[in-house]
């Protein structure tokens, strides 16, 4: 299942003059606001955290670019076209899930950067706990998930360079290697969010304009709905092919899984005024509303031309919104989209670098008891080794990558949600059971991919590991708080305590 959500095969080749062309401006426009942002950038604050100094609006933007990547425009729909309405149950979530993450993390984590000084997630958890060893095994899970994640990113802008300019796909990985790493390393978050504002905008556009040419082009909602059902009833049923299980393992993975994603968490440090959060879960919510129309009306049109015969049924489910595009849709818009897959990807991949940068630049040395001098120098540094190590990984055999890829948000969620979400939200939460969920959802995680890759075992059908290896780190970090909960007090600090009250 998890596999149709990473775009690891060739896309259709692109490369016409006008999506050429606007390729370039996009890329160009980026380049501007790297130059912008790199004037803008002369601390570890700044490279980290922006300075504290986004607005709400940019935060929004910044948060749903980052949590979508090129799925949203690739993947998702093809996965909708293969499994029916049961792929819905991945971004049902997304309100409840900016309520939760708003209440139970937003807040705190910004008062903490605010009385702390903190730049990083695993700072929030080092605090939270009094304990360095409980920050470095946090940093230690997101280096690991990061490079993974970020191999899986660049090999699909790599494969969306490729089929746009006919680079090549070596040549398309380096190349969306060097473009990301320019304005990362040079202006650092910063670039980053402003970046992702542009992105998001262009995301956002460009989803409501396809999704008005998929009414158009399937004879509305109804007419699509008719012609599905004439076909393939259980399509448009709750769960569509793929089971009720697998639905819900999709809706509890991604629900309560989104609040330990720290490539979006993290930008609650950056915001400047965190009286504004009140709003951010309705803005965020349409953000992803929106953004997310192209998602479903691409795979459930491109399932209703199948059927009618107007269209081949597709060797490959990720290229539903290519074929889409190049067939049904202004050449101009099927431009401003493939743009739009890049600009997705170069959000998530540039949040990889810096997390993955603060990781190594920050967090390992703070458990280890080492002084970083310069942190703004070093994390530039850090971002490159970072970087080069995932393109170099994105190039070897696609089995493997997608592997990589695969346990990415697993291990995220499992690590950060109970040490973080929860540990942020009770006072009964110890430092020992912070480090048992975060170990236990790094050997579960690790352990069960790993054998799933060589097949040496798998789990029933609708039963992924991410959601097993997620609900056993928070039943380890619940049973190991209340076996040690007389430690549990000493293990907050006063201001720490204020700020969970709050």
């Amino acid at each position: 299942m998890m596999l149709a959500i990473l775009q690891t095969s060739e896309l259709p080749r692109l490369a016409q003059p006008t999506i050429v062309a606007v390729a370039v401006v996009y890329f160009a426009i980026v380049a501007g606001i790297g130059v912008w942002a790199t004037r803008k950038t002369r601390t570890a604050s700044d490279f980290f955290v922006a300075g504290e100094g986004i607005g709400l609006a940019a935060l929004t933007l910044a948060a749903m670019s980052a949590t979508l990547s090129g799925f949203a425009f690739i993947g998702g729909p093809g996965l909708v076209y293969a499994t029916g309405l049961g792929a819905m149950f991945l971004i049902l979530p997304a309100s409840v899930t900016s309520s939760m993450t708003s209440w139970a993390l937003a807040k705190r984590m910004r008062l903490l950067a605010e009385v702390r000084g903190l730049i990083t997630v695993p700072d929030a958890i080092g605090a939270r706990y009094r304990s360095p060893a409980a920050q470095g095994l946090s940093a230690v899970a997101i280096l690991v998930a990061v490079i993974g994640y970020m191999a899986t990113n660049i090999l699909a802008l790599g494969l969306v360079i490729d089929a746009i300019f006919g680079t090549g796909l070596t040549w398309g990985v380096w190349i969306g290697m060097a473009i990301v790493l320019g304005y990362s390393v040079a202006g650092g978050i910063l670039a980053g969010v402003y970046t992702d504002v542009f992105q998001g905008s262009l995301m956002a556009v460009a989803s409501v304009l396809v999704f008005i040419y998929t009414l158009k082009t399937g004879g509305g909602m109804e007419g699509i709905s008719r012609t599905i059902l004439s076909a393939d009833a259980a399509f448009m049923g709750p769960f569509g092919s793929m089971g009720a299980v697998a639905a819900l393992s999709l809706f509890f993975v991604f629900g309560v899984g989104s609040m330990g994603q720290p490539h979006v968490i993290h930008k609650f440090y950056m915001l400047r005024d965190p009286r504004k959060l009140k709003w951010y879960p309705l803005l965020v919510t349409l953000a992803l509303i929106v953004t997310m129309l192209l998602y479903f009306g691409v795979g459930v049109a491109v399932k209703a031309l199948v059927v009618e015969g107007r269209m081949e049924p597709l060797a490959r489910p990720d290229d539903a919104t290519p074929f889409f595009l190049l067939r049904f849709t202004p050449v101009l818009l099927a431009a401003l989209v493939f743009s739009g897959v890049a600009a997705a990807i170069m959000s998530t991949v540039n949040s990889f670098m810096n997390i993955g940068a603060a990781a190594i630049t920050h967090d390992i040395p703070v458990a280890l008891g080492i002084t970083v001098k310069n942190e703004l120098k070093w994390g530039r540094i850090s971002t490159v080794v970072v970087s080069i190590l995932a393109a170099w990984l994105a190039l070897l055999p696609g089995a493997l990558v997608a592997f990589l890829g695969i346990f990415g948000w697993g291990l995220f969620a499992s690590t950060l949600v109970p040490a973080l979400a929860i540990g942020l939200n009770w006072e009964g939460a110890t430092k020992e059971g912070a480090i048992a969920s975060i170990c236990t959802g790094l050997v579960i995680t690790l352990g069960f991919e790993t054998m799933a890759f060589f097949k040496v075992y798998s789990f029933p059908a609708g039963v992924t590991v991410s959601g097993l290896s997620l609900v056993l780190s928070i039943l380890v970090f619940f049973a190991v708080s209340w076996v040690t909960r007389e430690r549990a007090a000493a293990a907050l600090d006063a201001d720490v305590r204020l700020v969970m009250s709050v």
